[in-house]
């Protein structure tokens, strides 16, 4: 381990712009992956949990009819559609259930990513506030381009694979699709050298 530390002592401090990177983007691949897995955990159980009334709740805007791939579904920016077995009944995995879920499931996420990326990725001394709020609005938008491609396939996938399966590509496709965006919209809400003003205050 002190062999390690030292070649990474010298590296840094041959390639002081490389090392900055490797570090950011390796604490930043940690720490949003754990967060991904704790998505795919509020995803998958919290429907459940939540029950059958719910889950049978129509909740989706806009409305819009589609069919793809000879499936007929609603396409929605905010919502998703209520599932039923071949028989007509609901079953947990769509509705209002899983709106709350998914959202509910994606906003812990960003109150448990930020504080880490912030503080330990990035080492951001900046105004938390004005960083919270830019994150937030990242996180709006991030959440209704992923909810809206979702809402495409996802009710394709319901016909054919289980919820604990197509969770796994929302999960994906939602934590893939934020952690390429985000680790940019972090690069400018954390910008570099205010760590070194803080210290020279």
């Amino acid at each position: 381990m002190e062999a390690i530390k030292k070649k990474w002592a010298a590296f840094s401090e041959k390639h002081p712009t490389a090392a900055k990177w490797i570090y950011q983007i390796g604490f930043f691949f940690i720490f949003s992956n754990g967060v991904t897995i704790f998505q795919y955990l509020v995803f998958t159980f919290m429907p459940g949990i939540l029950g059958m009334e719910l889950a049978g709740t129509e909740f989706m805007w806009p409305q819009v009819p589609m069919k793809l791939f000879g499936v007929k579904f609603t396409w929605s920016l905010l919502g998703f559609n209520v599932l039923r077995d071949a028989a007509g009944n609901v079953v947990i995995g769509g509705g209002l259930g899983y709106f709350i879920s998914y959202w509910l499931g994606t906003f812990l996420a960003q109150c448990i990513n930020f504080p880490l990326q912030r503080n330990i990725t990035f080492k951001s001394h900046g105004n938390v506030a004005y960083q919270a709020m830019w994150y937030f609005i990242a996180w709006i938008v991030i959440s209704l381009i992923c909810n809206g491609f979702n809402n495409l396939w996802m009710p394709i996938a319901q016909e054919y694979v289980a919820p604990a399966i197509y969770n796994i590509l929302v999960t994906v496709i939602t934590g893939g699709v934020s952690m390429v965006i985000f680790f940019f919209v972090f690069k400018i809400i954390f910008p570099e050298g205010e760590a070194k003003k803080q210290e020279n205050k």
